[in-house]
């Protein structure tokens, strides 16, 4: 018996589409995921990784919150949206969202060959303080928590909007963990220092 992807795939697809107010959004994100992924292959060597039980402080909110965020339990639950936005109200949310994701994109070419999935100290790895570096310390968690937490209240979800808050904490806990890691590995003048003089997460904020 063959296994039917492209079935699984209708499935899928069309449990956003159905579920989320308007396609458009939907597809916006699944075209991020597949880009994302894809583009996973691109990294440097890792000279050192933080361990597997320590990244489940940031992977569990993450997880959880990608599950909520995808419109199955909703659409197991029976829960239909808070609100449901005009066409004029999507357009802006899409236009939103896709600004959050490419300025996390921004954050990724830029970084280049030391951007990891995981809390990494790639070979030759130094402080990148420039493009959006130079604005926040964590580009590319900016960008997919704005693009995020404006998809999930445009989608008007309990799910969705729980989702991308669960996420963005996610995120921010990552953040955290990574800037003690690369404080050490890189040095308390270089990384410490950086850290001091521009914002986390939020731009033209006061460094925490």
């Amino acid at each position: 018996m063959s296994f039917d992807f492209s079935k699984l795939l209708s499935v899928a697809w069309g449990g956003w589409t159905t579920t989320w107010p308007t396609q458009l959004l939907a597809l916006i994100w699944l075209a991020f995921l597949a880009s994302w992924v894809g583009a996973s292959f691109w990294q440097g060597q890792t000279k050192k990784q933080v361990m597997t039980l320590e990244s489940q402080r940031y992977r569990l909110p993450i997880l959880v919150g990608g599950i909520l965020y995808t419109p199955f339990i909703a659409e197991a639950m029976g829960w239909k949206p808070l609100w449901v936005l005009g066409n004029t109200g999507i357009i802006i949310a899409a236009v939103l969202s896709v600004a959050g994701i490419a300025f996390a994109w921004w954050g990724r070419l830029h970084l280049g060959k030391f951007w990891s999935n995981t809390i990494t100290q790639k070979e030759d790895h130094r402080v990148i303080d420039t493009g959006p570096y130079g604005l926040v310390r964590h580009p590319i968690y900016t960008g997919l928590i704005f693009g995020m937490l404006v998809t999930g209240v445009a989608i008007g979800l309990v799910t969705t909007i729980l989702g991308a808050i669960l996420i963005s904490l996610g995120m921010w806990q990552k953040g955290r963990m990574e800037e003690v890691f690369l404080s050490k590995e890189l040095g308390e003048h270089a990384y410490g220092a950086y850290c001091r003089r521009v914002p986390m997460i939020i731009p033209f904020t006061s460094p925490r």
